[in-house]
């Protein structure tokens, strides 16, 4: 490992098997907007309540086995599963942090320890369950490890072949949190056991600033930030003939969907191309509890509304909602509007017509018009123009049986990578929507992440079953 010392100062992280970088300790007072940012970025699927405060950290015991690592404030960067081979092309990127979660269920349920948690891992859980391997490798993200990072979980990571860059630290704790339940067994409680480590656009490394499309979980106001520094970023790693814009799916955190952010929500949607937040978020922004006031369920007519509502505050946009709802399922809404198309045959111009002499009363104008749209031949050409109707549309979640639900808890993040993968390969957009809720599927089907192995035909399966034959199973139902 290189000396301090010798480190050399670059502008951003080095996509390299042992890439080595000094990273600063830095106290920084954080404002309520980045608070709120990190700690809903613990839940698994943004679903569940926050204190709002970080608590002090509370010593943890060094895992029995830990990495064997100078204890400097060095972090390494390690691609899971490099081989040493030209980098497989990015498809989807979280910005979510890696969190290790222990969960104290309602009595007798035991409590369990060491679990992957953090919207970073959960909707990279997503984007991987729809990439077996070779394009496993297309799924970045980023796990931060502390000097108590038990290796069964590197394991773990490492055998699903994503490009996680895997940043060790060995002068701090691994970000852990509590969920669990205080005062009422109806609620969800959660708190930080150690110091969080929120992630920022300077964190990507040149090949994952390349990724097709991006997950953003935050407030309006880093929404902003992070789509504007991510664009940056990516145009100095990519030559100017292959500049593309990435897709942007942001999650808002539900600590700041409140009526005093909607303005700042609806000037952050022209920026994004999905805005999903959940049923309870999406009704904070209004004001309202989203339940039907008769029977205390998710009330489908408050999501739609409030859709309405967003999608009328900017008309001319494209940007689509996807709103996730539990056991409703999810609501898709998306402006419609005109688009021309042109055969690439046929793009020529045009001559330009003239009409000479004054207009007179009695002048036949459909005449005088199909006179000036016809061509030699005596044809009318017209610039065909394709309406697009907009999508207002209701999707049903994969379990009808409740049984199936253990956890749902994660969902929410899993739901999205599977969208936002889905969208970057070319997908449109109720498809994507329909990869985005089997992918969710697997995520609540135990407590943690599903297990990964293989079915009778050899294929790669989750829980024991195969994404892509559970996905054709969910279309039929469409």
């Amino acid at each position: 490992m290189a000396d301090v010392a010798e480190t050399p100062e670059i502008g951003l992280p080095i996509d390299s098997k042992a890439a080595v970088v000094v990273e600063e300790e830095k106290d920084i007072d954080q404002t309520k907007s980045e608070d709120a940012d990190a700690d809903a970025d613990a839940h698994k699927n943004g679903d569940v309540g926050a204190s709002g405060t970080e608590p002090e950290a509370e010593p943890r015991p060094e895992a029995d086995n830990p990495p064997k690592h100078s204890p400097l404030a060095i972090i390494e960067g390690k691609v899971s599963g490099s081989s040493g081979e030209e980098a497989v092309p990015i498809d989807f990127v979280t910005m979510g942090m890696f969190i290790i979660d222990d969960i104290d269920f309602i009595p007798p349920t035991p409590p369990v320890k060491d679990i992957l948690g953090g919207a970073g891992t959960y909707s990279a859980l997503g984007a991987r369950l729809f990439s077996p391997p070779p394009k496993s490798a297309s799924v970045g993200w980023i796990v931060d490890q502390g000097s108590d990072f038990p290796p069964s979980l590197s394991t773990l990571i490492d055998s699903w072949s994503t490009s996680a860059l895997f940043r060790h630290d060995g002068l701090r704790l691994t970000t852990r949190g509590w969920n669990g339940y205080e005062g009422t067994t109806e609620k969800r409680a959660f708190r930080y056991l150690t110091p969080k480590k929120r992630l920022t656009a300077q964190d990507l490394t040149p090949s994952l600033l390349k990724s097709r499309s991006f997950h953003l979980i935050c407030s309006p106001n880093r929404c902003r930030d992070l789509v504007s520094e991510i664009t940056s970023l990516r145009k100095k790693v990519m030559a100017p003939e292959t500049y593309t814009k990435p897709i942007f799916i942001w999650e808002p955190v539900p600590d700041l969907c409140t009526p005093e952010e909607l303005l700042n929500c609806t000037n952050c949607l022209p920026l994004v191309d999905i805005c999903s937040p959940n049923h309870a978020e999406l009704a904070g922004f209004m004001g309202d509890s989203g339940l039907d006031p008769e029977t205390g369920e998710i009330s489908t007519i408050a999501v739609e509304r409030a859709c309405e509502q967003l999608l009328a505050s900017m008309p001319l946009q494209s940007f689509s909602l996807v709103i996730r709802a539990g056991e409703k399922g999810c609501y898709i809404a998306k402006n419609g509007g005109r688009k021309r198309g042109r055969d690439p045959k046929t793009t020529k111009r045009r001559k330009k017509d003239y009409v000479r002499g004054g207009l007179q009363p009695d002048t036949d104008m459909e005449a005088l018009f199909a006179g000036l749209l016809q061509d030699a031949d005596g044809i009318v050409a017209r610039e065909e123009i394709e309406v697009d109707p907009g999508v207002e549309k209701w999707v049903p979640a994969y379990h009808t049986d409740p049984s199936k639900v253990v956890d749902p808890t994660g969902g929410g993040n899993t739901f999205l990578g599977g969208l936002g993968v889905a969208l970057a390969r070319g997908e449109g957009l109720e498809d994507a929507v329909a990869c985005a809720t089997v992918a969710a599927s697997f995520a609540i089907e135990q407590v943690g992440v599903p297990t990964i192995g293989r079915d009778a035909e050899g294929r790669e399966a989750w829980n024991g079953h195969n994404v892509e034959d559970r996905l054709r199973e969910f279309r039929k139902r469409l």
